[in-house]
């Protein structure tokens, strides 16, 4: 036990670069005295740790001090992360356990690496509501070229070109901007924006995918558990149904309309040389985002509830500068 302890006491230390005793003691769950003596330990088995007085004082390696532990490439060390993150863990009693395990998996990778390797697995959700063991589950089948192009996207934070077949639609090319991948029941979900809107894609409905070399706009921190949960339900259970709405559009931004909206249905000229079109979105929040940014250069016909929201929101930026 105290072995496994002075381990994960040198890791910390590898891995920060200096420490309070204070600090030290919360990571391993002791008291500091119990720290203290431990750092005396390492010090008499010639463990190169030395103490750093002085506010922003601790202790500290020398530079340079290895320790020996399994290699494991960059995917390995990843997938270790993933299934770590898991909460089954705290629910047997592990979490001091899985803690240290973590801390040696970053520990054996690259130095290139490590320090990016936590990052990408919060990318990376299997969800906590998920008995992995399940024999009822069965994995969807998503090609390999496919997930590869999908996951590299997502870990290196770059837009994402799909080939997606929606249910009952012909499959389409879309560009997104990756926010992280999940898998929940046996399937496997992208979690994406699409011009500003949320977006959810199921993997096995993705027949093609290619990661491009332009930035993908995104937060640089995200909880993806949350954004599952916000998500997941909705999708999973069709609670955001699309919409169809008819428009009145000035032609000069047509395209702005056309090219965030999942389909054209019917398109025509009225009398004042604007255009009549009936086009779908991906939900209703898809709807209001789209018809809101052309602002008077387009007009909802319907459906009645999207003219009243469009109103009321303008309603109220405008009360906002009444004074």
């Amino acid at each position: 036990m105290r072995a496994d302890r002075l381990v994960s006491l040198v890791l910390l230390l590898r891995q920060h670069g200096r420490l309070s005793a204070t600090a030290l003691a919360r990571e391993l769950e002791v008291s500091t005295r119990t720290v203290l003596r431990d750092i005396e330990a390492l010090s008499a088995a010639g463990v190169p740790v030395y103490a750093e007085r002085g506010r922003h004082g601790g202790f500290a390696l020398l530079p340079g001090f290895q320790t020996e532990l399994t290699g494991l490439n960059h995917d390995e060390a990843l997938a270790l992360l993933v299934a770590g993150s898991r909460r089954g863990a705290q629910a047997f009693g592990l979490g001091a356990a899985l803690a240290s395990a973590m801390r040696k998996v970053v520990d054996a990778l690259p130095e290139s690496s490590r320090a990016t390797a936590a990052g990408a697995a919060r990318r990376l959700l299997v969800d906590p509501e998920t008995d992995l063991l399940s024999r009822r589950q069965v994995a969807e089948e998503v090609p390999e070229a496919v997930m590869t192009e999908v996951r590299r996207a997502v870990l290196a934070g770059h837009k994402l070109r799909i080939r997606y077949a929606a249910t009952d639609q012909t499959p389409q090319w879309r560009t997104v901007d990756p926010i992280g991948l999940v898998t929940a029941g046996g399937h496997g979900y992208l979690l994406a924006t699409r011009s500003g809107a949320d977006r959810t894609y199921r993997l096995s409905r993705v027949l093609a995918a290619e990661e491009l070399a332009e930035p993908a706009q995104r937060p640089e921190r995200v909880d993806l558990g949350r954004a599952w949960q916000e998500r997941g339900t909705r999708f999973r259970t069709g609670g955001d149904q699309q919409v169809t709405v008819l428009a009145r559009v000035n032609p000069a931004r047509r395209e702005d309309l056309v090219g965030t909206a999942l389909a054209v249905h019917a398109e025509e000229v009225d009398a004042d040389g604007w255009l009549r079109l009936e086009v779908t979105f991906q939900d209703s929040r898809h709807a209001e985002w789209a018809l809101w940014q052309l602002a008077t250069d387009a007009h909802a016909l319907t459906p009645r509830w999207l003219r009243v929201t469009l109103r009321d929101r303008a309603a109220a930026i405008a009360a906002s500068y009444g004074g």
